[in-house]
């Protein structure tokens, strides 16, 4: 019943939070639109809406049981280091959600570099344009394709109900920021991307050039992207071109079109590298003056 009350809270929280963003990038837009944005919303949340109905009956029906056995089982990684250094189960717990985020990004890497995952991911990156309801826009079968690693996730890394309910809290959270059309002040933005995904570092990834849309891949930290050497900064955001070369035009991301499209042809080819160099890290702005 508590924990039934609790995903109530949080999703009314979730709400609240799309809205302010919504409202947000707006006000403080980071690129300008390319398509309509109320067909474009309607359309991205009917595609999030059919990707939540197969998550409810196929998703959850397997990874919180299994969360519960491993917790009762006590088996995994995080389980293991508990046993022999004697943890709480709180640092368990955080140890284990910052592995789930790190396994995230592995996954966010190979449905780019596998092509039958990258048929549904696709689907995603079309978007003509990035905001807050992109952070919705996933294909169902890409959901379903991610069920196996999701259980492989609990059980290696020895995943709690408790750990698994704040990270899929955390990473909702996380996406919707990311992904938002936001312009932040450019301090605040130096200093947030020093420590999790904002949306200038997730504009670069949403880009049609193959080497941009190929760094920036953590949805949490961005501490991934500069372990593994595939971070980015310093892209002009007037420079991007948001979306996927093969798909250009309103009609080509229709919603009948958006769910066949995993199924149609070949996945979009890689776009040329840009020939102006992007800086790796980008310096923090000077201080202004008050």
């Amino acid at each position: 019943m508590a924990e039934g009350k609790s995903g109530r809270l949080f999703g009314a929280f979730v709400l609240g939070v799309f809205g302010a963003l919504l409202w947000a990038e707006r006000r403080r837009s980071l690129r300008g639109s390319v398509e309509n944005p109320r067909e474009r919303f309607a359309r991205n949340m009917a595609v999030a809406g059919v990707t939540a109905a197969v998550v409810q009956f196929t998703e959850r029906p397997i990874v919180t049981p299994l969360a519960r056995y491993v917790d009762a089982r006590r088996v995994g990684l995080c389980y293991r280091i508990q046993r022999r250094t004697a943890i709480s189960d709180g640092v368990r717990d955080a140890l284990a959600i910052l592995l789930m985020d790190y396994s995230l990004y592995l996954w966010h890497v190979l449905e780019h570099r596998v092509p039958a995952l990258y048929r549904f991911h696709q689907v995603h990156h079309a978007d003509l344009d990035l905001d807050t309801s992109t952070a919705f826009r996933f294909h169902f079968g890409e959901f379903l394709a991610s069920v196996p690693w999701r259980a492989a996730q609990i059980v290696v890394i020895g995943v709690s109900p408790r750990a698994l309910a704040v990270w899929q809290r955390l990473t909702t959270l996380s996406v919707m920021f990311h992904h938002s059309n936001l312009r932040l002040p450019p301090r605040v933005e130096w200093w947030l991307s020093r420590v999790v995904m904002t949306p200038s570092l997730h504009g670069i990834h949403h880009s049609m050039a193959s080497d941009e849309q190929n760094s920036n891949w953590s949805s949490g930290l961005a501490l991934w992207d500069r372990l593994h050497g595939t971070d980015r900064a310093n892209v002009r955001q007037d420079t991007i071109e948001i979306g996927m070369s093969m798909y250009r035009t309103p009609g080509d991301v229709t919603f009948p079109r958006l769910m066949a499209m995993p199924f149609a042809g070949n996945p979009a080819v890689e776009e040329p590298v840009r020939t102006a160099p992007a800086l790796r890290t980008a310096a923090p702005p000077p201080r202004t003056a008050t």
